[in-house]
């Protein structure tokens, strides 16, 4: 099996999101620590985040994924906005070590022209300089789908930040269908391959959650652009396959198409009838 759920939004608290994700039939759930475009992270309330993690063991909800913003870059050319992408990181690592045991997602950044090899020093440092043996939580990167200058479009440049992580036990990577399919990797034709590969080159043991989305554009178009399931170029049949994957059993998937809640729910139910 896998746990299925999408993005809420915190506004309400955290207890909030467990009880709406219950009431949309799933069984996780991800929320950004503050706005996707910026601003400050939402002040945890010890209570309320204890009351979530109560709600999480007693309906036997999978790990939970909270995603940084999008504006955290921790690898551009600029030292102010690396500097302030610091910040968000240690912020956000704070609010969850209220939430012990769930996972952290972010983009691994743009080098904006300082190159590949640089952004992934940049990277690498920034994570060392927040990452701690005693940690609660899990940080994840994100595979992208290597548009402009991003970092995170090949497995290999996740594997070569992964490798200079001192606590590789707390590192992990996030596999997004959309961003991996538009990346070049033919999930369609060869999940098995695409699979095989990730294996071989950063190993299955660190792959811990999924972003469950079909894609607007063909495999290898850089674009990252999301649809909703079966009404993109994956298509349904592969969603599937995706979904009921030996290798993924047991992880959170994530779903960002571009629904209303309404959608939302259909999605979750359709994903629940391939595992029934």
């Amino acid at each position: 099996m896998i746990y299925i759920g999408c993005h809420l939004s915190v506004t309400d608290g955290y207890a909030a999101m467990g009880r709406t994700m219950s009431a949309f039939g799933g069984n996780t759930f991800a929320w950004f620590t503050r706005n996707p475009r910026g601003g400050k992270t939402k002040p945890v309330i010890k209570e309320d985040a204890e009351e979530l993690l109560k709600h999480q063991k007693e309906t036997h909800f999978g790990p939970l994924v909270a995603h940084g913003s999008y504006t955290m870059n921790l690898c551009s050319v600029k030292e102010e906005t690396r500097a302030n992408g610091l910040d968000m990181l240690k912020q956000d690592a704070a609010v969850m070590e209220m939430l012990p045991g769930n996972l952290y997602n972010f983009h691994p950044g743009a080098h904006t022209g300082l190159g590949v090899e640089k952004g992934i020093e940049l990277i690498s440092k920034a994570l060392n300089s927040v990452m701690t043996a005693d940690m609660s939580f899990t940080i994840l990167l994100e595979t992208m789908a290597g548009k402009g200058t991003e970092i995170g479009g090949t497995f290999e440049e996740l594997a070569e930040i992964i490798t200079r992580i001192n606590c590789p036990d707390k590192i992990g990577v996030c596999f997004d269908t959309c961003h991996t399919w538009d990346a070049g990797y033919d999930l369609v034709h060869d999940l098995d391959g695409v699979l095989n590969r990730f294996n071989e080159v950063i190993g299955l043991k660190f792959l811990k959650a999924v972003h469950f989305n079909d894609s607007k554009n063909d495999c290898g178009s850089h674009k990252d652009r999301h649809e909703k399931l079966g009404q993109g170029r994956i298509g349904m049949e592969a969603m599937k396959r995706i979904a009921l994957h030996p290798a993924l059993q047991g992880l959170p998937f994530i779903l960002e198409t571009p629904n209303d809640d309404e959608g939302y729910k259909q999605e979750i139910q359709t994903v629940l009838s391939w595992m029934s």
